[in-house]
């Protein structure tokens, strides 16, 4: 589970239900409160000496929250008894370990105890599966929405508003009636900071970057330390490349977050997302040597070290990381950079294992990039059938993209007229794609490689055609485009073209050698090299 603020219970409320004292409700609610603005460790503080089945409840929610769910079982159990409160307690108990059909049991025993009419236990089940991992289906928890609003006698309650938003998230296609729920939770309330929080976070999420300002900034006006709305202004950032304001928003963050490794480590995490790689790499240590078994941190350490080029270094952490990292935790995203350290560190075979476990392991939406770093694998390898076999079956019913990566290993191969035949389906399908004419111009180079036919002129001067439009974008190709056809036109004794591609190419690029030396070549300024005068043969003996 992602590191989440968490949904309020109904606080002295509910806890008046297990006859707790008014100041075990006092010191529970400060306690929900610090965890509702991330500051975990203040809350465990303020529940660690008690003892009374709420602040056991809360320890449970608390454990879940941080992903170690045989401690929050632990808690939630202690917390279970006869009453409906010790009943929801037994289901979170079963939930937490993604048993949904015993959770069911005691939940049903709970609202049966109460005869279906207690909104406020109905709404504790409601908000148990709001805060779940995960759930196979979530209509037996909108059975409990639903019981919660009938006993409220239809009135919108924000708390149950916002665990109902949290049940629809659950399904893939819930996003519309979640961002329902969290606007009747504002419409009950319009002081309801956790509901304009959601909103925000459903705003980033579906990268409505207006709406997102305007809710998340609304949470912080109604509570100026409220840490988790400055987090995801930070992600929203981040996600429009906005990378100097996610990390000032993410600074502020910190000011008012809970000074913690985990805060840390959630720096670390966006200073590494951010590119940051020497700064993160900082952070990380800083973390474990705190906490040396942190899976995220050992992870991120490997990470780093390959993106700061220690390459031997990486690999011992990678090594580390997946020695001691529990199997479910392992991604797929791993087992792609331990390819790509492998291959760094020139352990060619292991890295192709590498890459197709991550192939094996990746969700739909990332399969296609890493059979493309396997195919980059197989040409560095020189396993050019290999290649080329996979490249041939996806460009059959793949995009553009796919043509080109076919195009740029055939022409590894040294298959120059496959190459050309291909970059020319590219030519014609995108015509204004630039990078594609230079790749053609070259392999046609190659096929002309004393330029007497001149096979790459066409290419050249198509893309010197379109480049021209961004010189900054293309200013290497412009250059070599321009070299190329003034030493086309040179050979041809078009001396008069030939001093114009020149002068276009240090035009781009004043210190272009090739073109400086052909000036003053074609100008008649340049002197040639004395040549060393001849030794005299040794005397013989």
């Amino acid at each position: 589970m992602s590191f989440k603020p968490w949904k309020s219970l109904l606080l002295t409320a509910v806890t008046l239900g297990a006859a707790a004292t008014a100041a075990t409700a006092q010191d529970i609610a400060a306690a929900q409160k610090a965890i509702e603005l991330e500051r975990y460790n203040e809350a465990k503080g303020m529940l660690r000496n008690a003892s009374t089945p709420e602040a056991n409840f809360e320890m449970g929610r608390l454990y879940q929250m941080r992903d170690l769910d045989d401690s929050a079982a632990i808690y939630f159990n202690k917390a279970a008894g006869p009453t409906p409160f010790g009943q929801v307690a037994a289901g979170r108990a079963a939930l937490v370990k993604g048993q949904e059909d015993a959770a069911a049991t005691s939940f049903d025993a709970a609202a049966k105890a109460t005869k279906n009419k207690d909104a406020k236990v109905l709404t504790m089940i409601a908000q148990a599966y709001g805060e779940a991992d995960k759930l196979k289906n979530t209509d037996k928890a909108l059975t409990y929405v639903n019981a919660a609003q009938t006993a409220n006698k239809g009135k919108d309650e924000p708390a149950l508003m916002v665990a109902r938003g949290d049940v629809y998230l659950k399904n893939d296609n819930g996003g519309g009636e979640a961002m329902t729920s969290f606007d009747r939770a504002t419409m009950a309330n319009p002081s309801y900071t956790q509901a304009y929080y959601k909103k925000g976070e459903l705003n980033v999420r579906s990268r409505n970057a207006k709406e997102a300002i305007t809710n998340l900034e609304k949470a912080i006006e109604l509570e100026p330390k409220y840490a988790p709305a400055y987090k995801e202004l930070a992600e929203m950032y981040f996600y429009a490349q906005q990378y100097d304001k996610a990390l000032s928003t993410f600074e502020k963050f910190r000011q008012v977050a809970e000074p913690s490794t985990n805060t840390q480590a959630e720096y670390a995490s966006f200073l590494y997302l951010t590119k940051k790689f020497p700064e993160a790499l900082t952070e990380v240590n800083a973390v474990l040597a705190k906490e040396p078994n942190n899976v995220t941190m050992n992870r991120l350490k490997a990470y780093t070290l390959y993106e700061t080029n220690d390459y031997p270094g990486a690999a011992t952490a990678m090594e580390t990381y997946l020695r001691t990292a529990p199997a479910e935790k392992i991604i797929a995203d791993d087992y792609a950079y331990q390819s790509r350290i492998l291959s760094k560190n020139n352990k060619a075979q292991e890295a192709l294992a590498a890459i197709n476990k991550a192939i094996e392991t990746a969700p739909a939406s990332k399969k296609a990039d890493f059979e493309a770093e396997k195919t980059k694998l197989q040409i560095i390898n020189k396993d050019y059938s290999g290649a080329l076999g996979a490249l041939k079956e996806k460009a059959r019913t793949g995009d553009l993209a796919d043509q080109y990566r076919l195009a740029a290993a055939y022409a590894s191969a040294k298959q120059y007229a496959q190459a050309d035949s291909v970059f020319g389906i590219i030519n014609t399908a995108k015509p204004d794609y630039v990078p594609a004419y230079i790749a053609r111009a070259k392999v046609n180079g190659a096929l002309d490689p004393d330029s007497k036919k001149g096979l790459a002129k066409p290419y050249y001067e198509k893309y010197a055609e379109l480049g021209s439009a961004d010189p900054a974008k293309y200013k290497a190709g412009l250059v070599e485009s321009y070299d190329y056809l003034g030493a086309y036109y040179a050979q041809k004794n078009d001396k008069a073209s030939s001093k114009a591609n020149f002068e276009k190419a240090i035009a781009i690029d004043p210190t272009d050698a090739s073109a400086i030396d052909a000036l003053k070549i074609l100008n008649g300024t340049s002197t040639p090299a004395k040549k060393p005068a001849a030794k005299p043969a040794p005397k013989k003996k």
